[in-house]
Formats: C-alpha cells, structure tokens, sequence
C-alpha cells in the first residue's frame, strides 16, 4: 500500500519564469538643460514624479565639505519645511489638498525631490513640487530642530549594536579621508555646525538644472509631460559652478584589521566582515548579482544555509555590495550568540574563500537564477518603483537598455562566471572584521586566528568596568 503522505515530501516543480519587458520611456531636454524622462504604466493612475540631481556632478553626499558631513542630508530634509512662498503648514496643507506625497532624500550619489500624486492632479502638483525643489525657504527654526533630530539619532546609534557596528564598519574598510568612509548623515561634530546659511548654500550648489533629470511615470499618455515640465522647471536658471567630481575612494591603508568594540555582558556579536567591493558599473554585474545570491543573498545561501540551519548560529545572515558610482562596500552582516562568535568567523572566512575555489552545483545555480529572473518583475508594481528604477540609470550613467538586458544576461550567467566574478570581487585575505559584543567572549580566538591587527574600542559608558 502506497503512503499517502508521500506526497508532501514532493517539492513542486518551479514554473517558467513570465514574461516581462520593463516599460519603455522616452527623454527630452528643455533648454535650461534639464532632461525628461516620460515613462507611460497603463493602469497607474497613480503617477510618480523623482527630481534627480547626478552625483557625477555633485549632487551627492560625496561632494559635501568633510567639516559639515550630514549638510546634504540635512538639506534634502528640509527642502519639505517651507518655501519662499508659504510656510511649512501652508505647504502641507497645500499638497494634502492635491492629495499629493512630497520629500526629498540624498545619498551618497545623487539628491532627489518626488511628488506622487493622482494624475488628474499632476498640473497644480507640478507647480508646487518646483517650489519645494527650487524654491526651499530653510528656517532657522525648522533647521535646528531637524539638526538636533540629528544628533539625537547620532547617540542612539553608539547604544544599538547594530547600528553601531554599520557605523564602524566603512570607516575601518576606507581610508580616513574617504568619503563613503564616514556616515551618510554625518557625525556630531559635523553636524552640529549646521545652519541656515549652510543648507541654503549647499542647495544653491547642488541644484543645477543640466545636472538634472525630471522623471515621470505613470499612466501619461494623454497628459503633456514636457509642457508641465517647462511651465515649471522652464526658467530654472543658475550661475552656479558644477561641484568638482569626486575622487573614488581608497581601500584603508594599513589594509586588513579586526576592531571589536566591547559591550560587556551582552548576550549576541553584531558581525561586519569584508572590504571595499565593485562600483555599479561593472562588466561582470550579472555574474555578480548571481554570485551574492549564490553567497549570502537567499534564504537557501551557503552562508545561512550553514550558520542558520546547520550550525545554529543565528536567526540569518547575508551579504551584499552597496553598489555605487565607486566602489562601495561589500560585507557579511549577521548577530549571533556572544559564545559562537569566533566559530561564526571562521566559518564565515571560509565560505568566501569556497565561493570562488569551490565547484557551484547545477542545481544551486540554477534556484538562484531562476529567483533572481522571477522575482525582477515583482519590484516594478508601482509607478514608484519604476521612476526609482529609471532614477537608477541616471545616477549611474547606465545605458537605456540595462533593464531590459538583466533577465538575459542574469540567465546566462555559468557556472565559470560565478568563480570569475568571485574571484575579482571577493577576497577573503583582505577582508576586515567588525564585531560589537562581549569582547571576553571572543578576543582571544581571534587573535590566535590572525585575520589581522586586532584593535579593542570601548565607547563611553561601555569601558571595562561600567556598566
């Protein structure tokens, strides 16, 4: 007699990935400079407009003066708290009439400005996102309190392991005066200097319109795009000089190193481990996404596979790269049990040194493609989501087709490009440990592995004998 519950020990069979050809979009360029991207979603009445300022010229984190690390930050968040010509519950009450969302956010890349808003409403918001964008009053009042925001949220982050550890992590991997070595919203010494003279300045030298590119998505078929566009943005002019391009930054001279951070008594370990990875435009960038998801992006990854499953290490681990106009980080994040912590590493260490020298089997290149291809289409479902897909091209300086080429070229991907790609971007002998816990727990081990110069930081509050 057959088991009838032999059934449930069969996995289903995944189906052929659906078809999928990302949106096509369609550009101009006003006469001030600014370019226009016009991207028609049947069925999204709901449009998303993303005002996006290139960091090739400036427009991002990385072209800000050291001494006032966290200004364009500080800038994007207040462009939303006044204009020159309504105050900032004037504003709100402006755009809540439109049914209108609007902000602004920076990176390390780029500055951008979004409205979204019902299309029978794109006129009157047009005008109104060009005010908040252009036209940003910055008071004073309004500015100390986002400021002090701030540094509120500066100390915080020196009590939650977590953040603490993201915080030491790209400082340890760059150089000292690398810029993507520092924190995006600054430090408190930074920040604190902060005004109105100094948002309003760097506004002024951000906001140039033949660094920009309007883009607007959505159902538009009907709408004209380019003649809202000029009526608002038409006459933005500026005098400004392009900010110097910004150096790429070095790798930490002194090259590998463990720094642990102690926090006496605490039950887990926050681990960073890795270095300075692969900038976006890569020839490999496909082979790439394959390899991670192969390394540490899935659920069913070699790392979590080995530390979540098998050992019992954690709850999860991954790993990524950031990747930016420059090569930003590459790093394996996960917390575990304060006992397990140099175990954890070790483990970890190995299985990057595996991903390129170890064969990849049939069947794990094959789920990650495939989930990869699958799931591509399922982070375009809203018309925010394309913009932020478009605005991606911008920042980076891909070409028009680079949506349309990742399914194939993530398809195509062998087993062959997998150890290519890992080789080139992964490498375990220079890859630096961050680790915020019990240091009792684990300094020791760690030395004797000799993964680097090992450094011990007790912050305030946390030093050997505090509590």
């Amino acid at each position: 007699m057959s088991n009838p519950l032999a059934i449930l020990d069969q996995r289903p069979q995944p189906g052929r990935p659906r078809d999928y050809d990302f949106p096509a979009f369609e550009r101009t360029t006003l006469e001030n400079g600014l370019t226009i991207l016009r991207c028609h979603v049947p069925g999204r009445p709901l449009l998303q407009a993303q005002l996006i300022v290139r960091g090739d010229a400036g427009g991002g984190a990385t072209s800000e003066d050291p001494a006032l690390a966290g200004a364009t930050m500080l800038t994007a968040r207040a462009m939303s708290e006044g204009t020159t010509q309504r105050d900032a519950v004037a504003f709100v009450e402006a755009a809540e009439r439109l049914g209108a969302e609007m902000g602004a956010g920076a990176g390390w890349d780029s500055l951008s400005v979004h409205v979204e808003v019902a299309r029978t409403h794109l006129e009157a918001a047009m005008g109104l996102f060009a005010e908040m964008a252009l036209q940003p009053a910055f008071p004073e009042r309004e500015v100390e309190r986002l400021r002090e925001e701030r540094l509120n949220d500066l100390q915080q982050v020196m009590a939650d392991a977590r953040r603490r550890a993201e915080k030491a992590f790209p400082a340890v991997i760059y150089a000292d005066d690398a810029a993507y070595g520092r924190p995006l919203g600054g430090v408190e010494e930074t920040v604190a200097p902060i005004d109105h003279d100094t948002l309003a300045e760097r506004h002024a030298a951000l906001m140039r319109p033949q660094a920009a590119t309007l883009i607007v998505c959505g159902d538009i078929e009907d709408l004209a795009v380019d003649d809202l566009a000029a009526e608002a943005f038409g006459s933005w002019l500026t005098e400004a000089e392009a900010p110097a391009t910004p150096s790429a930054p070095d790798a930490a001279a002194d090259g590998r190193r463990v720094v642990l951070v102690d926090r006496p008594g605490a039950p887990q370990s926050e681990l960073r481990i890795g270095h300075v990875g692969a900038p976006r435009r890569i020839e490999d960038y496909h082979a790439l996404q394959v390899t991670n998801a192969l390394l540490g992006g899935l659920f069913n990854s070699r790392l979590n596979m080995l530390l979540r499953e098998e050992r019992g290490y954690t709850y999860g681990v991954h790993s990524g790269f950031d990747l930016r106009r420059a090569a930003g980080p590459f790093a394996v994040r996960c917390a575990v049990e304060s006992d397990v912590t140099a175990a954890a590493v070790a483990d970890i260490m190995a299985e990057l040194g595996r991903i390129a020298d170890d064969p990849v089997e049939d069947d794990e290149l094959t789920a990650a493609r495939d989930y990869l291809v699958g799931v591509f289409p399922l982070r375009f479902e809203t018309s925010a989501q394309v913009a932020g897909a478009l605005s991606g091209l911008v920042v980076h300086g891909l070409p028009d087709d680079e949506l349309d080429r990742y399914r194939p070229g993530v398809a195509a991907v062998t087993a062959d490009d997998v150890r290519a790609a890992a080789a080139a971007h992964i490498d375990p002998t220079r890859a630096s440990i961050v680790i915020v816990g019990d240091v009792a727990k684990f300094e020791a081990p760690l030395r004797e592995a000799g993964y680097g110069d090992v450094e011990v930081v007790y912050d305030e509050g946390f030093g050997p004998g505090e509590e």
